[in-house]
Formats: structure tokens, sequence, C-alpha cells
């Protein structure tokens, strides 16, 4: 397996971790939760605000028959302070069944007063619930924020140190081919030095030529070694060379 092939699979598997983590983010999962607990506090309030509203209702409209109560009874001591008993009797008859409905109403003001009570009570709880979640969560989410861009620097550097060592092998093996190179130029240099390497480009029979050349350069420096020997044995005065403004003539003759 290639250093590409296991750097892309590298890369795939980062980039299809991310995504799921970006579905199975807890940050967004206790987001939705305190969410959630919000709107049932909401929807408490409001059951609240109902029982609060009926019981109001009930409280004015048992005023409202407690002095229907008063009044009957008023009506009927001043019918008998006249004499209308029938009429003291209708009243307090009519006061009678006022004191049923009464009964009834009391005890569902009651009931009402008890249930607002307990509503109460739970939406203390669940205030100092809610309020202790969303202090948990917003720790949470702080924790996980923290680790995560921990994790992102490591996996930088992780990445970083890889490129390095690959960086590093691209140049070992720009060294080695430097090296083969520089070998190879050496290696010809000789070859071509030598003639064993013909250039194929060349005009026919280039080598022959070349041979002949190299034989009269060196029939060329036989002469001029056998003629420093014959100076030699000459006088000191002709073994320094030509004399004279004209002695340049005679260089190479």
């Amino acid at each position: 397996m290639s250093d590409n092939t296991a750097r892309m699979r590298t890369i795939f598997r980062t980039k299809t971790s991310r995504a799921l983590d970006r579905m199975e983010d807890p940050r967004e999962m206790l987001d939705d939760s305190y969410d959630q607990q919000v709107r049932m506090l909401q929807q408490l309030r409001q059951g609240l605000a109902e029982v609060a509203t009926a019981k109001k209702r009930i409280e004015l409209q048992g005023q409202e028959m407690g002095a229907r109560y008063q009044r009957l009874a008023d009506q009927a001591q001043q019918a008998l302070d006249q004499g209308q008993e029938d009429l003291a009797r209708s009243a307090l008859q009519r006061r009678s069944v006022l004191e049923k409905q009464v009964a009834a109403l009391r005890d569902q003001y009651a009931s009402l007063q008890k249930q607002q009570a307990q509503l109460q009570e739970n939406e203390r709880r669940l205030t100092e619930r809610i309020a202790a979640f969303r202090i948990e969560k917003e720790t949470i989410k702080a924790t996980y924020t923290a680790s995560q861009a921990q994790v992102r620097v490591n996996e930088a550097v992780a990445g970083l140190g890889t490129q390095l060592n690959s960086a590093g092998a691209s140049l070992d093996r720009a060294r080695d081919k430097v090296s083969q190179m520089q070998a190879r130029a050496a290696a010809t240099d000789e070859l071509l030095s030598s003639g064993a390497l013909r250039d194929l480009t060349a005009p026919a029979d280039e080598d022959l030529e070349w041979q002949l050349s190299a034989g009269a350069s060196r029939a060329d420096i036989e002469r001029q070694l056998k003629a420093m020997k014959d100076a030699a044995a000459a006088s000191a005065s002709d073994a320094d060379g030509p004399k004279g403004p004209d002695g340049w003539l005679s260089i190479g003759r």
C-alpha cells in the first residue's frame, strides 16, 4: 500500500469521524434537553395560571353568594318583623338552598387551592432543577469544547510530524538520485575520455580521426622531450631558451 493511499484512508476516516461527532454532538443534545425542560416549566406555569384564574373566579362567585346569603337573612328578619311569616319562610328556604350551593363551591375552591399549592411546589422544584441542569450543561459543554480543541491541536501536530517524515524521506531519495547521477556522469566522462563510449550522432570514422589526432599529439610531445634532452647537453645559456627580441620566432621549430 502506497503512502498516498494510506494518507487518503486516514483523511477519509478523519472526516467520517468528524461528521459522526457533529451528528452526536453532546452540546446539542444538552441544549435540546434543556429546551425541553424549559418548555415543561412554561407549560406548568401556564397550568398554574389557569388554576389560579379558576380559583379567583370561584372566590368572586363565593363572595357574591355570601352577600346574597346575608341579604336573604336580613330579608327574612325584616319580613318576620312585619308579621309576614310566609315571606320570611320563603327567604329562609332560598337561604338554605344557597347554603348548599356555597358548600359545593367551597369544596371546589379548596380543591383548586390544594392543586395550586401542588403546582407551585412542582414549579419551584422544576425551576431549581433546570437552574442546576443549566450550570452542569454549560460546564460539560465548556469541557467538551476544550477537549475538542486539544484533539484538533494534537491531530495537527501528528499531521505535521507525518509531513516532516515524508519530507525527510523525499530528501533521502533526492540525495540518492543526485549521488547516482554524479556517479553516472563521472563514468561517462571516463568512457568518453577513453573512447569506449561513442557518440552515435557523430560523423562516421570520427573515432579513427580522434585516435590519429591523439597519436600525433603524443609524437609531438616525444619530439619536444627529445629537444629538451638535446638542449640539456648544450651550453647553459642555450638551455634558458631563445634570446633576444626575435627569440620567440624559434619557438616550436
